[in-house]
């Protein structure tokens, strides 16, 4: 029987993204997809910083970058096309050193983390298989798989296996988990296309409909691409929807057939919903296997690369060392206070585009002298998990500071967390340990003056594991974080 470290279900962004964050540390990895073949046309369209920072410590970046567009944020309009909510993303880079959004065609990316792939000797992709059965003892998983062609049966072993295989997942149902509906649920049709020449009266930035009528959406898209999505009424047909001459009579305010080419359309049921359980002795759920949201923030995707990058560092701590149920029960206390915030504020912008709730989205909607409304982005800090409650510098994200040469402090960050020290502490320290001296480093004295800290622990996900107020305590508190720590 073929033994595996992990065995990861679903080869889409969230799964391959977790293959290459854990095949940085030289496991043998298995990624098991149902599909035949690499799926070439559009589904999600944005990203965030923070999701760019997991892109760079992958290594993709360079490449990548090129098939980005910055975007430029979104404006909410009413049924007589007035502004009623701004939500800017400004052209300026953020504390994970990168810019706030970003558009992008998920095929690009899809590409680019398969490609980074192949350089790893210890990772298998197996397509066109799916998984029939999850069956685990103490120190493993037994997995029966089946080709979905000739239906030839084969049985592997792994150490942990995460299911990333999307809303319908095989994996929830072998565990036995149940997703708990969270409010919003409804119909849209999503029409992807490609101009056929430019058209620059189109918005060049993302705008939301907010129509009782008709709630709508446009996306400003990578190069000529650009997407329209509305809201279906109960009473329509799906199949006259989708009909070219229904969406083309839709699209005629702002396109008629000659100017693009229809690349895709289809139907999705947008929802709002988290799995109860995420976690099985060896067995994990991530992405929309764990929890599904409405596409208004474009945060769905995110989300899933969010869950993979605080799981990954910890499973991999694990086949390091030994396996800890404690260690690895803090991803779903950690990551689901933080994605359902993010599910809830989706689900009012939703309710905001149908013109039937308030422009206080996110509890940071400011008004200027003359009305005009704008709304700030939401950062979650982690749920509760690993670290003290009430240390305050806990669960927030580490900022990518520039250090030496030009270079950033992520170029310091290896596989395993870092401590961070302030000049005040001169304390001889194991050469084990990941360390970094913020002497004549202006921006980390800053940091760790405003954070009112004397030494910090960064997890390899970039957020702060802890942080020591004081020298006189700082042997104590590295007693105490020791064991995370090497």
């Amino acid at each position: 029987m073929k033994k595996y470290d992990v065995v990861i279900i679903g080869f889409g962004p969230t799964g391959g993204t977790l293959a290459n964050l854990l095949a940085l540390h030289g496991f043998s990895i298995l990624i098991v997809e149902k599909e035949k073949s690499f799926y070439p046309l559009p589904r999600a369209v944005h990203f965030d910083d923070e999701i760019m920072r997991v892109f760079q410590t992958i290594g993709i970046t360079d490449k990548f970058l090129k098939h980005t567009i910055i975007n430029k944020g979104t404006k909410f309009v009413n049924s007589k096309n007035k502004e009623v909510l701004d939500w800017p993303r400004p052209r300026s880079v953020t504390e994970n050193g990168w810019y706030p959004s970003y558009r992008f065609h998920q095929p690009d990316l899809e590409r680019k983390l398969r490609g980074r792939l192949k350089d790893f000797k210890k990772v298998k992709i197996m397509q066109n298989t799916k998984v029939v059965n999850l069956k685990e003892d103490k120190s493993s998983v037994k997995i029966i798989l089946e080709n979905v062609n000739n239906k030839i049966v084969k049985e592997i072993s792994s150490k942990y296996v995460v299911g990333c295989d999307g809303a319908n997942s095989t994996t929830r149902e072998q565990i036995k988990a149940k997703f708990q509906n969270l409010g919003f649920t409804q119909k849209w049709a999503v029409v992807d296309l490609i101009l056929k020449k430019d058209k620059k009266e189109l918005p060049d930035r993302t705008i939301q409909y907010s129509n009782p009528k008709r709630p709508a959406t446009y996306c400003r898209n990578v190069g000529k691409r650009r997407r329209w999505e509305f809201a279906i009424h109960d009473n329509e047909s799906e199949k006259k929807v989708l009909s070219n001459s229904y969406i083309w009579n839709f699209l005629k305010p702002w396109l008629k057939p000659s100017d693009a080419f229809m690349e895709r359309k289809t139907i999705y049921t947008f929802q709002s919903a988290i799995s109860k359980k995420w976690k099985k002795g060896r067995v994990f759920l991530a992405g929309d296997a764990a929890h599904l949201m409405p596409p208004f923030m474009g945060q769905g995707m995110c989300a899933g690369i969010r869950d993979v990058s605080n799981l990954s560092w910890k499973i991999a701590h694990c086949l390091k060392n030994n396996h800890s149920d404690k260690l690895l029960n803090t991803y779903q206390s950690e990551r689901y206070s933080n994605v359902k915030e993010y599910i809830k504020t989706t689900a009012k912008m939703g309710e905001f585009v149908n013109a039937v709730g308030t422009s206080n989205i996110t509890g940071k909607v400011s008004s200027t002298p003359d009305g005009q409304k704008s709304m700030k982005s939401i950062k979650p800090k982690l749920g509760k998990g690993l670290g003290k409650a009430q240390d305050k510098n806990r669960g927030k994200i580490f900022p990518q500071f520039k250090i030496r040469n030009g270079k950033s402090l992520d170029d310091k960050f290896s596989l395993k967390p870092i401590l961070i020290l302030s000049k005040e502490i001169k304390e001889n320290i194991s050469s084990k340990l990941n360390l970094i001296q913020s002497k004549n480093n202006k921006d980390l004295e800053k940091f760790f003056k405003n954070s009112a800290s004397k030494a910090i622990i960064v997890r390899p996900d970039r957020f702060i594991l802890s942080s020591c107020k004081s020298v006189k305590d700082f042997k104590s508190y590295l007693n105490k974080n020791l064991s995370i720590l090497v």
